[in-house]
């Protein structure tokens, strides 16, 4: 079955109860809608997200039996809400929306597992709690892929890469290089993390969590939390994303195991 006969939204409402069994495997894109600094798109996530769950069908979908759902395009991102254009939604508004798509393909389909590929570092933490709640309400073999974060393919720098940095923008040119502007970055240099130590502090401490901003002028330069983004190149996008490709394998054969 052709990867475009494998996204749900393309099929009649008849040809559901065929097409999908016990054993399908749901994948679920969710991104955000967020400044990330003044070369990248909003809804730089949601392109990251749907392009892996693409790719995850494409490579995987025939033998998992995987279906591409729609995306959920906005998320937790209220450490960007000093910048004009960022929508987040607040936790228990994420958690309900989450709860009725899941709670609606559920009803829908036989489907009893699901994949959420999660494009935004800023879902993760209330995804976590998520995926429970899910399982013993829905009786769902569920788990979240951090496309980024799973892939073992590492980017080399000086500061933590956590948003709109060059890894994330290595990420978009591999995928809509017309959608990345390089050239509306400052030509004075001064990007990306100001403190390696500070982030590290504030938003990789396991120990303390603090309600970090992409704002705060001691970790960020025009909303970028990483290293300079001119640094990035489409063949290392392509590299994480392959890497990621790769470990998934394990991941999927993992939950499909697994019986509801």
């Amino acid at each position: 079955m052709a990867v475009a006969c494998r996204r749900y939204g393309r099929l009649a409402a008849p040809d559901t109860t065929g097409a999908l069994t016990k054993t399908s495997v749901l994948c679920l894109p969710i991104g955000s809608c967020e400044q990330h600094g003044p070369h990248l798109p909003l809804n730089t996530d949601t392109v990251i997200a749907e392009a892996f769950t693409e790719l995850l069908v494409e490579r995987y979908g025939e033998r998992h039996d995987l279906w591409a759902l729609p995306a959920m395009p906005y998320g937790l991102s209220p450490e960007h809400l000093w910048a004009p254009g960022t929508v987040t939604l607040r936790a228990a508004t994420f958690l309900s929306l989450l709860d009725e798509v899941v709670r609606g393909y559920t009803r829908a389909t036989a489907a009893g597992h699901l994949v959420i590929v999660n494009g935004h570092g800023g879902n993760r933490g209330v995804l976590e709690a998520a995926v429970h709640e899910l399982r013993l309400a829905y009786g769902v073999a569920v788990c979240v892929i951090h496309p980024s974060a799973l892939s073992p393919v590492r980017t080399e720098g000086q500061v933590p890469e956590v948003h709109a940095g060059v890894r994330e923008t290595s990420l978009m040119l591999a995928l809509a290089p017309e959608d990345v502007h390089l050239d509306r970055l400052p030509a004075d240099g001064s990007l990306g993390s100001q403190g390696p130590e500070t982030t590290r502090r504030i938003v990789f401490d396991r120990g303390v969590t603090w309600p970090w901003s992409s704002g705060d002028a001691t970790i960020a330069t025009h909303g970028v939390v990483g290293g300079d983004p001119r640094s990035a190149s489409a063949h290392h996008g392509r590299s994480v994303l392959a890497g990621a490709l790769d470990a998934a394998a394990d991941v999927l054969e993992q939950l499909t195991t697994h019986r509801p």
